[in-house]
């Protein structure tokens, strides 16, 4: 324990950088994911055509070689070379907002089919009835879910030290541990600790937003969203 007060410092040297990567990332995941989330559903097939597309690809291909083609053969192919930390950011967005598609897409489609009778009765154009009906419901049902998947996206920060972003595993891995190698345990514990603390603040973040998206349709988050959410993060 005596090293402790020399790697905490380092560690958080590194927070900056994780913590602009998981907001950047989580930015660009919320927006991916519905305006692909929402195409999937849309009437062309066309537009439904090139959404699955996207989701499918990067769910079905490695996060890290997506960040080695945005990083290393991007540059090569269109001579546009990207600041690590961006890269990174575009990255993170781009792979879970192909899942958060999915789940904008399944919260849409749980909406009982009667409220879009009543917003149809009540003569609301179809934007209306998206915005002011079903989203707001459908919201309640996808945050469970969006509490999941953005602690995934900060766990996924971690891969970004393979483009030497100076974030928390790489001052752990690529400074401590050469320095402080007979310390090597309390090092990954610490660093574990602040990813720990980091998943907290998401879920608590994300809990005040459901409550909130609850009371704005007058019900509380259904049991079933509440138990995928949970299975998932296991």
């Amino acid at each position: 324990m005596g090293d402790l007060p020399k790697i905490i410092p380092v560690l958080l040297d590194g927070l900056p950088a994780t913590v602009i990567a998981a907001v950047g990332g989580i930015a660009v995941t919320i927006v991916l994911a519905f305006v692909a989330g929402l195409a999937l559903l849309s009437r062309s097939r066309t537009v439904r055509g090139i959404s699955r597309v996207y989701v499918e690809a990067f769910r079905g291909t490695s996060e890290v070689v997506q960040l080695f083609w945005i990083f290393f053969v991007l540059p090569v192919l269109v001579g546009l070379q990207l600041v690590p930390l961006f890269a990174g950011v575009i990255v993170l967005g781009l792979n879970h907002g192909a899942y958060g598609a999915e789940i904008v897409r399944g919260a849409v489609q749980s909406v009982p089919r009667a409220q879009y009778e009543g917003a149809i009765a009540l003569s609301l154009s179809p934007a209306q009835r998206m915005r002011r009906v079903i989203l707001p419901q459908a919201l309640v049902e996808m945050l469970p879910s969006f509490n999941n998947l953005f602690i995934q996206l900060l766990k996924s920060t971690s891969i970004l030290s393979f483009i030497v972003v100076a974030e928390v595993t790489e001052r752990g891995v690529q400074v401590l541990v050469p320095n402080y190698g007979d310390d090597i345990v309390l090092i990954f514990v610490s660093m574990l600790v602040i990813y720990l603390v980091l998943s907290l603040l998401i879920t608590a973040g994300m809990r005040f937003l459901e409550r909130v998206a609850a009371r704005r349709v007058g019900r509380r988050p259904s049991k079933a969203a509440r138990t995928a959410a949970v299975a998932g993060a296991h």
